[in-house]
């Protein structure tokens, strides 16, 4: 089973900050480039303004990041439900990266034929259309769990939970927009996965992944590395 730390905080606001700090620290611990992929959500949201805001901003090293997205509704980059509009306008329009460090999900034309661009892109990233267990592709993958224990784009009852080959997947199922997701083989290629859980409507869902229920999307995630829950206290029930 895959190792599994709990870190709670008291409420929503608190536990942004604790993750903020966390992810800067996991950053400044090491050399080299550092990879995350990113959630959108509302906990990620008051963690990327925290990381755009001093003191966190002039900590992070940005000029090691690479950033990605996990998922991504498929809408035009300046719609109001894009994910990456989100982390622009939190984060990335008040930090110093450059357009190189920062790989936003395609969502233009055709979204299997964008899931095909952007995979490919990753390949590239990694050097590799092969992914090693001892080689993680990310550092540090942050992830959001809904309370029927949706994480990603990866939909209770989709096709895409079974999908073990492509990095990349269009989810057509389950909500009324086309989604893109990563996959499991890419989500576990992960040093750290941290899931962001906050609400009491997340507490049965919580217990259940705890207790090793795989039946939800969020229970199969099984990176190469560990897990990190950070919660709050209503999770806990």
């Amino acid at each position: 089973m895959t190792e599994a730390e709990i870190d709670v905080s008291a409420d929503p606001q608190a536990l942004a900050r604790r993750a903020a700090e966390w992810l800067v620290e996991q950053a400044e611990a090491t050399t080299g480039t550092f990879r995350i992929s990113l959630s959108g959500g509302s906990t990620p949201r008051a963690l990327y303004t925290l990381l755009g805001e001093e003191p966190l901003r002039t900590r992070m090293p940005w000029n090691r990041l690479e950033l990605f997205w996990g998922d991504e509704r498929f809408v035009p980059p300046g719609h109001k439900d894009s994910n990456y509009r989100m982390t622009r306008e939190t984060m990335l329009d008040h930090v110093p990266l450059s357009a190189a460090q920062i790989h936003r999900m395609p969502t233009e034309g055709n979204p299997d034929q964008a899931a095909q661009l952007y995979e490919d892109l990753l390949q590239r990233v990694y050097g590799s259309d092969r992914l090693d267990p001892a080689r993680p592709f990310f550092d540090i993958t942050l992830l959001g769990m809904g309370p029927d224990g949706h994480t990603a784009s990866l939909l209770p009852g989709s096709d895409v939970l079974d999908e073990r080959r492509k990095w990349v997947a269009a989810v057509g199922q389950g909500r009324p927009e086309v989604r893109l997701t990563l996959t499991y083989p890419l989500i576990d290629s992960s040093r750290i996965v941290a899931f962001l859980l906050n609400g009491k409507e997340k507490a049965e869902t919580f217990a259940r992944i705890r207790s090793g229920d795989t039946t939800l999307p969020a229970g199969r995630v099984a990176p190469v590395g560990k897990v990190v829950w950070f919660i709050d206290r209503a999770v806990l029930g």
